[in-house]
Parts: structure tokens; sequence; C-alpha cells
């Protein structure tokens, strides 16, 4: 849960804190929590106690007119921890980094992120789609992805024929 509140906000310690308030909730309402669904319950709350926590920041930041000095400072990203992607992640808005994470890092299907966000399964794919799309235009991970590892072998003559296969 921890390392997937990690990709989630992009700093450990705001994902500890993620994971102690799902946790926290889902504690006070266990006994109302289907044995065969408590993974996917505590998932869906986790994803959603983030989603809140990112809009009642936005709200703060809108109706703040001078920002306290903590909040000034960039959040910081470990890079030791993700690397290039945790930069990209964080330049993606939290519903469509919510659905990369959960598609790629967790192996959600599109149905099941669909149920979990509470939202059509297209919507989960235009999400991913323009998600994936931001994450290979980022400076961070471009360069990665634009050097092909293996040189391309150049085309080849059929002995016989003198086609190009």
């Amino acid at each position: 849960m921890v390392r997937t509140a990690h990709l989630l906000t992009g700093d450990l310690h705001e994902a500890e804190d993620l994971v102690r308030t799902t946790l926290a909730r889902v504690r006070a309402r266990w006994r109302r929590i289907p044995r065969d669904d408590v993974d996917f319950y505590v998932r869906r709350s986790l994803v959603r106690t983030h989603l809140g926590r990112t809009r009642r920041g936005r709200a703060a930041r809108l109706l703040t007119p001078f920002l306290p000095e903590r909040a000034r400072r960039a959040v910081p990203v470990r890079a030791e921890a993700v690397g290039g992607l945790g930069r990209a992640l964080a330049a993606l808005p939290a519903r469509r980094r919510a659905v990369v994470v959960l598609r790629h890092w967790e192996g959600l299907g599109e149905a099941e992120i669909a149920q979990l966000l509470g939202c059509s399964a297209g919507t989960v794919k235009a999400h991913a789609r323009r998600g994936l799309a931001a994450l290979r235009a980022h400076p961070s991970l471009a360069a990665r992805l634009a050097a092909p590892s293996v040189a391309p072998s150049p085309a080849r003559r059929h002995p016989v024929s003198g086609a190009r296969s």
C-alpha cells in the first residue's frame, strides 16, 4: 500500500500519512465491509482519500492569497526511489495519475479501475491514453525512450526473388 501511495503522492512521508488515514477509515467501517471485497475496498479508499486530499489542497490554494513558506516549497520526489518516473508522474493531474498507477503498477483492468473510481470504462481508457502520452513526452523520460537499445537491422533481400523482407 505504501508503494502505491508513494506513486500516487510523489512523497514518501505524505504516502505514509495517506496509508494511515486510509487504514483508520477502513477500521472504522470494518464490520460493514464484505469479507470477499476487502482488497477492493481498501484500494478504493486509498485512491479516493488521495483524490479528496488533492481537491482540498487545490481549494485551499485558491482561497489563500499568500501561501505559507512551508506550502511554497515544492513537494520533494525521492529520485532514488522512483527516478524520472516520479517526476513524470508528478506532472500528471491526480485522477490521470491514479489511473496510470492502478493500470500499470497495480495491474488492474479497465473495468476494475472504472468501478474503483466510479466512472465509465471509456473515461479510464481516455485517462490512461493521455497519461501515457504525457509520460512519453515528459523530458525526464523522453531521452530514455528516444534512444533505441538495439539498432534496427537493415532490410535484407530475399536470396531468390530479390524482394526486401
